[in-house]
Parts: structure tokens; C-alpha cells; sequence
């Protein structure tokens, strides 16, 4: 199944949702990070989480999540956008350990359970939009309800699993969204909790074969989902070599040269994606004479 989210909504337009599979757009971070079992599955989360984060978004709106836990993982990034395009990277991708208590992976305990989650959104304004909190599990979902329901006062239910092949390869991913607007009475936000309560681990469902529509449906009912969009997710990295090139640019003549001295030529690689990026003498000495014009 290819990877996709919906946005929908139910009761009678008071609860807005979100609903994605994300195995493949996961397994291909995974691919680039070269990350372990337990790195993947921290990783994959957040990357599941900040897609449906983007679809949120309109436009060229664009949004950039930041874990840093006190775990070894170190940072985690992930970006994304309102068309469906996210990509991501851990600072520590060589994280393994044992399964928990509950026999699922440490995903806590490579993330940490202290430091902060943060969200820059770029609404195309004058000044972007900044949300902190701090970590209050390092589960990942966990730290997201959490950031819902204190930055941005909305009240949300957030879940997100990743499973991993004996190989560590990504077997299955996915993750849902659950928000309650204002109005919704209490007896409806009572049911909703017990629903969610309940609820099968998300990555077992998608390796069931269940798609988002359909995860939605169980949650709450299907005479009760209303899909309104259908969204397509795909890890897309927004480097080039034109990009690092502006980037060199702005170094100024003076750095420029010096990379040409001392290092004859520049090498750079991207976090997001690990290609990597080689500008020879010559390169270097007309971004020098194009900065000269």
C-alpha cells in the first residue's frame, strides 16, 4: 500500500482528524540515516507525526519539529510541508537496545525522558511561529499530545508506532491525529478518550493491511468519518547542489578562497538526506566572480 494521509472529521464536525501510513516513506529515512531498530522506530514517529503536522498547514506554510531528549539519541529533526513532502534526522543514528517492559521497543530510553520538543511553523509571515514544551516521556506521541494541548491549547489525542523487521527494515508505520474543537460537550470527549483508550496499537493495524480511512473507521464508527482530502507522503529532501552554492556564496569571497588554498575545493553533506555535495577549485573561483558582479 503506498503511503498516504487523509484529513477528516466526525460527530458532527467536532472532532478533527488525521489519520497516515508512512511504512515506506520511514523505511526510506531509515535507508539515508542508516539508523538501528530503536533509532527508526524514535525517528519514524516523529517523521509520521510532523507529515500529518504538515497537512495542518496551507499552502507553502511549512513547519520544522526539534526533539532534543537527554537520551543518545541526541536532536532529532523533521520538517515538513502542507503537500505531503517530509523528511527527518537523528544526530545518533546507531541506537539499539533490548525491548522494554512491555516488550516493545526503548524508545524512551534512547530519546530521554527530560529536554524539549519544539515546532517553528512558517506561515509566510513576518515572524514564524515558535511552540515549546518539554519532553514528558520521550514516548514521542506521548510529547505530542502534550504539546497540543499547552501550545496551542487544542486538546489531542496523538499516536504513532513503527514496526521493524528482523533485518531493520521497516515492516510497518503509521500514525493518527485526534482533535477536539471548541463546543464539543464533555459526554463527547468522555467517549472519545474511552475509544482511543482501547484502540489497537496503530503500526499492528497497518500491518493488517488496514488503511487510514479504515483506522479512522474503527476509532470512531464509519457511518460516523467524513473524509474530506486524501494526501500523498513521501520522504522528499529539499537540498541541491544549487542551494549549497548560494550557501558558499554567502561565506564571502574571503572563506571562499581559503577553501581553495587550504582544502582545494569544498565537500558538504546533507543531514536530511546524506547526499553529498563536491565543488572542485574551479567551482569555487566563479562563485568568487559571480560575487564579484
Amino acid at each position: 500500500m503506498k503511503d498516504y494521509l487523509v484529513k477528516a472529521t466526525t460527530y458532527q464536525g467536532m472532532v478533527r482528524a488525521y489519520a497516515a501510513i508512512s511504512t515506506h516513506t520511514v523505511e526510506e529515512a531509515r535507508r539515508r540515516q542508516d539508523t538501528w531498530a530503536t533509532a527508526s522506530a524514535a525517528l519514524g514517529r516523529t517523521i509520521t507525526i510532523t507529515a500529518m503536522m504538515g497537512a495542518m498547514l496551507k499552502g507553502e506554510d511549512s513547519l520544522t519539529v526539534k526533539v532534543e531528549g537527554n537520551g543518545p539519541l541526541g536532536v532529532m529533526v523533521a520538517d515538513a510541508n502542507s503537500k505531503g513532502d517530509v523528511r527527518g534526522y537523528v544526530t545518533n543514528p546507531h541506537v539499539d537496545f533490548d525491548l522494554n517492559a512491555n516488550g516493545k521497543l526503548d524508545v524512551a530510553r534512547a530519546v530521554g525522558t527530560e529536554g524539549n520538543l519544539s515546532i517553528v511553523k512558517d506561515l509566510g509571515l513576518k515572524d514564524y511561529f515558535t511552540g515549546q514544551v518539554p519532553i514528558t516521556s520521550g514516548e514521542i506521541s506521548e510529547d505530542f499530545t502534550y504539546y497540543f494541548a499547552n501550545s496551542e491549547q487544542v486538546p489531542s489525542a496523538v499516536g504513532a508506532g513503527v514496526l521493524i523487521n528482523p533485518d531493520h527494515t521497516v515492516l510497518a508505520a503509521g500514525g493518527f491525529i485526534i482533535q477536539v474543537m471548541p463546543g464539543a460537550d464533555e459526554e463527547m470527549i468522555t467517549r472519545l478518550e474511552d475509544r482511543i483508550q482501547s484502540f489497537p496499537a496503530i503500526s499492528t493495524l497497518i500491518q493488517e493491511g488496514n488503511s487510514p480511512e479504515q483506522i479512522l473507521e474503527r476509532l470512531f464508527g464509519k457511518e460516523e468519518v467524513k473524509v474530506h482530502e486524501q494526501l500523498e507522503m513521501q520522504y522528499r529532501c529539499k537540498c541541491s547542489k544549487e542551494r549549497l552554492e548560494q550557501a558558499i556564496s554567502g561565506l564571502g569571497n574571503e572563506e571562499i578562497q581559503k577553501m581553495i588554498e587550504e582544502d582545494h575545493g569544498a565537500e558538504a553533506t546533507c543531514h536530511f538526506c546524506n547526499e553529498n555535495y563536491r565543488f572542485t577549485e574551479s567551482e569555487l573561483e566563479a562563485i568568487k566572480q559571480s560575487n564579484d558582479q
